[in-house]
């Protein structure tokens, strides 16, 4: 039996804390937070019944970290650090071999390279996996909206980013232009200036003026709160968001019915897993960060998968036929948390075609 865990944070100090405690949805967040930040990293469930088309079998843990994406992004490093090594420790005293970092915990500091020196187990932050869902998901929406990639102008938003900055890697290589989107110039040019061997690049720093012009779009920021709004968009584009808490607003999805959002990175765990926690996601479901950790795990391959600010594109493809081999899949596209079927993709893009119909 293998075995792995997996650290997990609340998105929201109220939201998440009322689901084990009803009365703290009374509370402000901000006392929430005080309430969080004096906890220490525990044990949250079991994880049973991971089970590879190969016969393989994992077992493993959620560890929670007691800190909200806001605590991550504001609280100094070395208060926020100890408490994801704390966390990593309880998963090597369990007896995982590999331990990955969920959400805000795999961008503090160094991006886990300082969990993995403090710790004598294998430390992973999912990015690689994610990146190979996100696009995934990303070409099969863009193809039922009738998008073709290689006629379209694709923005990456966060692609200074570890996760973002792969996937403009490789969509470099699919798409006649890029805009590239962060909050810092310099290392957008850097970037573009890399990509520019394969395809025409833009840089940007205002994400209104970006999405205006783009067919497609990733979104992976580490934004605490939303950066995308319904006037942004272009109609008939494809957001796929694969940041945690979402970069889209929900008010996309009531005001532009003629835009797609996916959410990326949820995949389908083989075997009859059971979480014994709910995290949002139907039965059998996990995020792709998720799923990497029990794919490295099933294959025996205890190392330190993807860490830093920088993942290896060629990981991508390897990381997408490990999952292949144990059974990992796509689970079908889901917005805003919710499942989202072929009806309503299909209602995206007429909506879509009636508001171009309407320009013309």
């Amino acid at each position: 039996m293998e075995r792995f865990a997996f650290i997990i944070h609340p998105i929201s100090a109220r939201r998440d804390a009322s689901r084990k405690f009803p009365w703290a949805r009374f509370l402000p967040e901000w006392l929430l937070e005080i309430l969080l930040l004096r906890m220490e990293s525990r044990v949250i469930s079991h994880i049973e019944g991971v089970r590879s088309l190969t016969g393989a079998e994992a077992e493993g843990w959620f560890i929670g970290c007691p800190l909200t994406p806001r605590q991550f992004m504001s609280l100094p490093e070395k208060i926020v650090l100890p408490k994801v090594i704390q966390a990593a420790k309880i998963a090597e005293d369990l007896g995982a071999n590999i331990v990955g970092l969920g959400a805000f915990t795999s961008v503090v500091g160094d991006a886990g390279i300082s969990v993995s020196q403090a710790v004598k187990i294998a430390v992973t932050t999912g990015n690689t996996y994610t990146i190979a869902t996100a696009l995934e998901a990303t070409r099969k929406a863009a193809a039922l909206m009738g998008i073709d990639l290689s006629k379209a102008t694709v923005a990456v938003v966060g692609a200074t980013g570890s996760i973002g900055n792969a996937c403009a890697q490789i969509l470099s290589a699919e798409v006649p232009k890029l805009i590239l989107v962060a909050r810092h110039l310099e290392g957008l040019h850097s970037l573009a200036n890399d990509l520019r061997r394969n395809t025409s690049v833009s840089c940007s720093r205002d994400v209104n003026s970006a999405l205006k012009k783009a067919d497609v779009v990733i979104t992976v920021t580490s934004a605490v709160d939303a950066v995308i709004y319904p006037e942004s968009l272009k109609s008939g584009s494809v957001v796929c968001d694969v940041a945690r808490p979402r970069d889209v607003s929900p008010l996309v999805a009531k005001a532009r019915p003629d835009v797609l959002v996916i959410e990326g990175g949820v995949v389908s765990v083989p075997g009859n897993v059971k979480f014994n926690f709910n995290f949002g996601f139907p039965a059998g479901t996990a995020y792709a960060c998720m799923a990497e950790t029990m794919i490295l795990a099933l294959e025996g391959r205890y190392e330190c998968f993807s860490l830093g600010r920088r993942m290896k594109v060629a990981r991508v493809q390897e990381i997408s036929q490990l999952a292949a081999k144990h059974g990992f899949s796509l689970a079908g596209f889901r917005c805003f948390e919710r499942a989202l079927t072929d009806e309503q993709i299909a209602k995206v893009r007429l909506a879509a075609e009636k508001a171009r119909l309407k320009v013309t």
